[in-house]
């Protein structure tokens, strides 16, 4: 009597009747690859025709300057000023970078915390409310009273605005588990720890990574707004700076650098996500 585990062995002559050939998986690797080269030319050339359009518009309609710049004086500004507009793009990276990893870890914790025991979230979660509803931007003048103009009540607001967004995704995530998998896990002997770091933590990866993408924007935005209520240094400040001297070529140039920064962001979770959690797909 034969073997139903056999494993089944596919001839060279399948490739020509339809079936799984190399001329088929070379057609079917090929097929993304040239979608995606169509669709970045598509984005470039949509680009093009959006700025090449509003500087024909701004200079058929002799916009002013300070009202809104061409495309090209906000290119001219971004290269002529970028060397004096760069150690504020480091002191902005610098504030966001230490208050997200603060608040991530941070919230990282809390979100195994509040999972593995239901009771602290009873505890937890109303200050978690609070500080998601609560504009970060308003303890700002509080934390400057206290902690001065440095980087110190920056970082607290950036880390305050981070670890929320972190916490609450990550919680859903240790959340989203197939109980049968923990029931199974259990029936084996494996500990709480155990089918924590062997389940939970695994299969949260994907709403982790969305949760470290939306607290590190949250972040930037809560650095940015900070640096504009006080300080002398930081984009935030050039924002309020450019703005009060109606620079508005430089002005833009550093919004379009925050721009930049936002998209790779975004681009630099979901290439992580990507890399780690790509079963999710």
């Amino acid at each position: 009597m034969e073997s139903t585990d056999a494993i089944p062995q596919f001839s060279k002559s399948d490739a020509g009747s339809g079936g799984v050939g190399v001329a088929n998986m070379s057609a079917l690797a090929a097929g993304p690859g040239i979608q995606s080269v169509r669709d970045v030319a598509i984005i470039v050339i949509v680009a093009v025709i959006v700025v090449g359009g509003l500087e024909l518009l701004l200079n058929l309609f002799s916009v002013p300057q300070y009202v809104m710049p061409k495309p090209s004086e906000i290119a001219y500004a971004l290269v002529t000023d970028f060397w004096f507009i760069l150690p504020h793009l480091g002191h902005t990276l610098v504030e966001l970078s230490s208050g997200f990893t603060i608040g991530a870890l941070v919230g990282l914790i809390l979100a195994a915390v509040i999972t593995q025991f239901p009771f602290a979230e009873k505890i937890i979660a109303p200050y978690i409310l609070m500080l998601v509803t609560t504009p970060m931007l308003a303890l700002v003048p509080l934390l400057i009273l206290r902690f001065g103009f440095g980087y110190t009540p920056r970082i607290i607001a950036v880390a305050l605005a981070a670890g929320p967004m972190v916490m609450i995704n990550a919680a859903t995530g240790f959340r989203r588990v197939d109980s049968g998998k923990i029931a199974l896990a259990r029936s084996y002997g494996a500990s709480t720890l155990q089918i924590f770091w062997k389940i939970r933590a695994p299969m949260a990866l994907p709403m982790i990574f969305v949760g470290l993408m939306v607290g590190s924007i949250f972040g930037l935005l809560t650095a940015v707004g900070a640096e504009m209520v006080g300080g002398g240094f930081g984009l935030g400040n050039r924002l309020t700076s450019y703005s009060s001297m109606i620079q508005m070529p430089q002005f833009f140039a550093v919004v379009l650098i925050l721009s930049i920064l936002g998209i790779l962001i975004y681009v630099l979770f979901f290439l992580l996500g990507k890399k780690f959690a790509s079963w999710e797909t």
